[in-house]
């Protein structure tokens, strides 16, 4: 019997198991779910039936929050090892149950009222959370102090709707943070405005409270409101400039070709998010972080347990982008990440990773609101080189991507 015909497309399966292709490319790429067959023509995955039941159990644990670190450990550690980390995310979730309950009981009574007027702008439908969540991560990127005063521009947060997508974007040169959101409704032509970054969070605060919110502009002038029902917010006057093909939003810098001139990552690497800001705050110089272990190093035997895979990278809209070759290893052994100086002791962390022999150095004070701006337990760092950008996101959310600039690492560091 031809082995094809017992396999399924990415699509089918993913239908069956619950997972979006994304994802299974994802998981792929991390080594916990590999495809039983990739063309290596077309990059197309394909996947048999008898691993349903591994990818039901992936997307379990990961609807539970678990990092991926410890879903390596439940899908193939000991038995003890997969039930001493169960046992502990338990107990955080506990924890973090109470915490959202306090939150959210302080938070309710506060839902203000209001009118507002009505007018054809365009407009998008979004959730008030999500665009909350949204502002929350990009703004931070957005220029302070001096580098403000030099580039008032980069003071602000570009909002752009168009082609069915709001998109939320902010740089202060050092960094880059684009969020991409998908309305439930849309119509009208394209906008391109600027919202001063503190205007952007008062918005955040508001919208956050709020089921749903329609984000309007004006297409005969820099005007941006949100409403929700007959409540109504504005940006202030003076915080909002430039519209589509405006000269004040056009002097922001092109995001898009900096984002397509990113080569694809050597390392990529996943870890505990929460563990990394951690171990990354309260540093006050350079930070250092290294790679060590691992069967992804050179010599002969490395070479004998390495394989040749096809590797699709994605667009924020979950397309495949490109289809490259990697050599990638068969079966790694578990890698460590040491994040060091800045007048703090060493912290060692699990992680998954493709490369090793990295050794690269950020300004904490740039790589730690790229981390806190994050969403899910995990963040996935993709490196080019210590001298490129560095992409930081979300590792199951495709939407958000920050690129942070490293550092040359100094003799004083450790």
């Amino acid at each position: 019997m031809d082995d094809s015909e017992a396999l399924l497309s990415i699509g089918t399966f993913a239908r069956r198991v619950g997972l979006t292709p994304s994802a299974l490319r994802f998981y792929d790429d991390c080594g916990v779910l590999r495809p039983a067959r990739v063309d290596g023509v077309t990059g197309y995955r394909r996947y048999g039936a008898g691993q349903a039941a591994r990818a039901v159990r992936l997307r379990q644990l990961r609807e539970a929050g678990l990092p991926l670190v410890d879903v390596a450990v439940v899908l193939d550690g000991p038995e003890d090892a997969a039930h001493g980390v169960l046992r502990a995310h338990l107990e955080r979730m506990r924890r973090n149950e109470a915490e959202a309950r306090a939150l959210v009981e302080r938070l309710l009574p506060e839902a203000p009222e209001g009118a507002g007027h009505c007018r054809a702008w365009a407009r998008a439908r979004i959730g008030g959370a999500e665009l909350a969540s949204a502002v929350r991560q990009v703004a931070p990127a957005a220029a302070t102090g001096k580098a403000r005063e030099r580039h008032p521009v980069l003071g602000h947060v570009l909002l752009e709707l168009s082609a069915g997508e709001a998109r939320l974007v902010a740089t202060d040169r050092y960094r880059l943070a684009v969020r991409v959101l998908r309305p439930t409704e849309f119509e009208g032509g394209p906008r391109c405005v600027l919202i001063g970054a503190e205007a952007a969070r008062g918005l955040a605060e508001w919208a956050v409270r709020q089921r749903t919110v329609e984000l309007e502009c004006a297409g005969d002038g820099a005007e941006v409101r949100l409403r929700s029902g007959t409540d109504v917010r504005e940006v202030p006057d003076g915080c909002a400039a430039g519209r589509g093909g405006g000269a004040e939003a056009a002097a922001f810098p092109d995001y898009r070709l900096m984002l397509e001139g990113l080569e694809a990552g050597r390392h990529r690497l996943i870890v505990d998010r929460e563990a990394l800001r951690d171990a990354v705050a309260g540093r006050a110089r350079v930070v250092s972080l290294s790679v060590s272990g691992g069967g992804t190093g050179g010599g002969e035997d490395a070479e004998c347990g390495r394989k040749e895979r096809v590797v699709s990278r994605e667009t924020a809209s979950g397309e495949a982008a490109e289809v490259s070759r990697e050599t990638a290893p068969g079966a790694p052994a578990e890698q460590t990440l040491t994040v060091s100086g800045g007048g703090r002791e060493p912290v060692r962390l699990r992680l998954i990773a493709e490369g090793s022999g990295l050794r690269i150095a950020f300004d904490p004070a740039v790589l730690l609101p790229a981390l806190e701006a994050g969403v899910g337990p995990d963040v996935l760092l993709e490196i080019t080189s210590v001298e490129r950008p560095v992409v930081v996101r979300s590792a199951d959310q495709g939407s958000f991507t920050t690129l942070v600039m490293p550092v040359r690492r100094s003799g004083t560091e450790d």
